[in-house]
């Protein structure tokens, strides 16, 4: 074990993590040339495409230093703030990490609430300038605020630059001085925390693990404890580019378990595998579940897909553990089913997945949360969609579940965070400085109000510095009505929400802008209106496409044109009666990102 080293690469997206994997795999030739290619550990086009590591891999690497071989097993995280549940993952199975920072922009968000999940893990921190052959890098600078940030003294910090291939040694060797080796007891009960899953679909799903205690033999009878399911080891392996068969994988190690699992729920990321016949004392600890923020309605375009939708989700679910789903139905698209989204950045690439994995064409509806509706008759029920409302005849008053949420920031952004949370119906309950220039702000608030963009907001006005926890704390009345969104007075009710109505009429209004810059023009004039009940409460038009149909008219009498112009009227007219309006997918999306 002495040999071992354990470690992430934790940094802001876009500060240049997957390419200082690249040059790490190169220096300890871990890929043969054949094999190379740019962001070799981001292994599906989307992430390719957007930059962003969206799963997170392993790898492990042979180094040999003044003569010694070292095993160096890298389990890389994702950047972006949406997925900071694979990031936690990752960092419960290391001992070390790499803290990449980009030395043009210096330490920004994630940085911080990283490092924050790695230092409660007691990990030890190697900071790392990236990008330093940049014309734009200030490494003086960054240098500061890095020794701000963890306390260490300027010359611990590599200067290194991914690109290039400077300092990747000066890396390297670091891993092996700093980060200790990985603590355990080889003959102790097999202790091993699973930190991801991923679904092959000959072999059903692949757990992948680190052992803290004891060891995993080939054809071991094992158990995971949060599921109570028992299985028989069928393959077990260390993960390199692909995986390597093993018929041990012993305290210390990063392995893979192949036991022939076909659903999805029975592998939990965060559980603990151990032996049938000797199980260890203790699950790992520090876990944490995940907390969706988003909720959406996820519909197929054909309803016959409705199963074939399911099982794709399902499958995505197996990479994907922070995705929940269950059925539900709606007027206008059928059936389908609402799930729970870590994000905006989330929910997109779901359905890009979906799309582009499972050739799933889907729509998406308006997020939301559930209520409770209480009816003159004494009557309550829960309402999980819009259009389960009832006739606001009948209608007692309504509750909302409300939150309370723990925003951590930097002092200097507490003024437009208490706007933006206002704004959102929050009230404050407590402000509190935890050192000199960060402060913790405590709101009361609706959760609905969360769903919608929140988070977004949040971390536009504080520029990514402000982490965000919540906890609900149960049901308050609330002044709720039901938004409709009519096309040529149909209503769409995959548009409908639920809005406090003191907020009704301003996102009515943008709604209606936002589909009439989307909508098609078609031969005849479509109405789109925004309406409470039966009341409307905003309305945009869009022009029908005009034939010229005056154009064969030289001249002549006026009236040969009025015919010709009220012969098309008429028919536009009847158009308009039988033609039907296809609300393309982008706008369900757009509507989604109202400002």
């Amino acid at each position: 074990m002495d040999h071992i080293r354990n470690f992430c690469i934790i940094a802001h997206i876009d500060h240049g993590k997957s390419t200082l994997a690249d040059r790490l795999l190169d220096k300890t030739q871990t890929i043969d040339a054949r094999k190379k290619q740019d962001q070799v550990l981001d292994s599906m086009d989307l992430e390719r495409e957007r930059g962003i590591t969206i799963k997170s891999h392993a790898i492990q690497m042979n180094y040999t230093q003044e003569g010694k071989s070292y095993v160096l097993n890298l389990i890389d995280t994702p950047g972006h703030v949406d997925f900071s549940y694979e990031v936690s993952r990752s960092i419960a199975a290391c001992e070390g990490a790499l803290l990449v920072v980009d030395a043009a922009q210096g330490i920004q968000a994630q940085t911080i609430s990283n490092l924050y999940l790695a230092l409660e893990n007691d990990l030890s921190i190697i900071p790392v300038l990236n990008k330093i052959d940049l014309e734009s890098a200030n490494p003086e600078l960054v240098c500061e605020q890095i020794v701000d940030l963890i306390g260490c003294a300027p010359e611990d910090i590599i200067h290194a630059s991914a690109k290039t291939g400077q300092g990747i040694d000066e890396i390297l060797h670091a891993i092996i001085e700093r980060v200790h080796p990985p603590i355990g007891d080889p003959v102790a009960p097999l202790k091993a925390l699973i930190f991801d899953s991923v679904y092959n679909s000959f072999r059903g799903i692949i757990a992948y693990f680190r052992v803290f205690d004891g060891s995993l033999t080939k054809n071991d009878r094992v158990k995971f404890v949060a599921t109570r399911k028992e299985y028989m080891a069928d393959e077990i392996g260390i993960l390199r580019l692909d995986q390597e068969e093993r018929k041990t994988v012993s305290a210390g190690d990063v392995g893979y378990i192949i036991s022939g699992i076909k659903e999805a729920k029975e592998v939990k990321v965060g559980d603990t595998i151990t032996h049938i016949d000797r199980p260890c004392d203790a699950a790992v600890e520090g876990f944490k579940d995940v907390k969706p923020m988003v909720f959406a309605g996820i519909y197929p375009v054909d309803t016959d897909d409705y199963e074939v939708l399911r099982t794709s989700i399902e499958k995505l679910q197996l990479n994907d553990a922070s995705l929940v789903f269950e059925p539900e139905s709606s007027a206008a698209l059928g059936f389908g089913f609402r799930c729970g989204f870590l994000g905006m950045l989330h929910m997109e690439i779901i359905q890009e997945r979906l799309e582009r994995e499972f050739d799933m064409t889907v729509i998406t509806t308006v997020p939301n949360v559930s209520y409770h509706a209480h009816l003159t008759g004494g009557e309550s029920f829960e309402i999980h969609n819009p259009s389960e409302f009832p006739d606001p005849g009948k209608l007692d008053f309504i509750e909302e579940p409300y939150i309370r949420a723990q925003i951590i920031t930097k002092a200097e952004y507490i003024g437009p965070i208490m706007t933006l949370c206002i704004n959102k119906r929050g009230q404050i309950v407590n402000q509190s400085y935890l050192t000199t220039d960060r402060a913790e702000l405590i709101f009361e608030m609706p959760l609905a109000e969360i769903v919608f963009d929140f988070y977004d907001k949040l971390k536009t006005v504080s520029r990514g510095y402000a982490s965000f926890d919540y906890q609900p704390v149960g049901y308050r009345q609330s002044e709720l009505v039901k938004l409709d969104i009519r096309l040529n007075g149909e209503q769409v009710d995959a548009l409908s929400a639920l809005i406090h109505r003191q907020h009704a009429y301003t996102i009515g209004k943008k709604m209606c802008e936002k589909l009439k810059e989307l909508i098609d023009r078609q031969m005849f004039e479509i109405a789109i209106q925004a309406s409470i009940g039966s009341k409307i409460i905003a309305r945009e038009t869009v022009k029908a496409m005009r034939k010229d149909v005056t154009s064969k008219c030289y001249g002549g009498d006026i009236t040969r044109k009025r015919k010709l112009l009220e012969k098309q009227k008429e028919g536009k007219k009847r158009m308009r009666q039988v033609g039907s309006v296809e609300i393309p997918q982008k706008a369900f999306l757009a509507v989604l990102k109202l400002d």
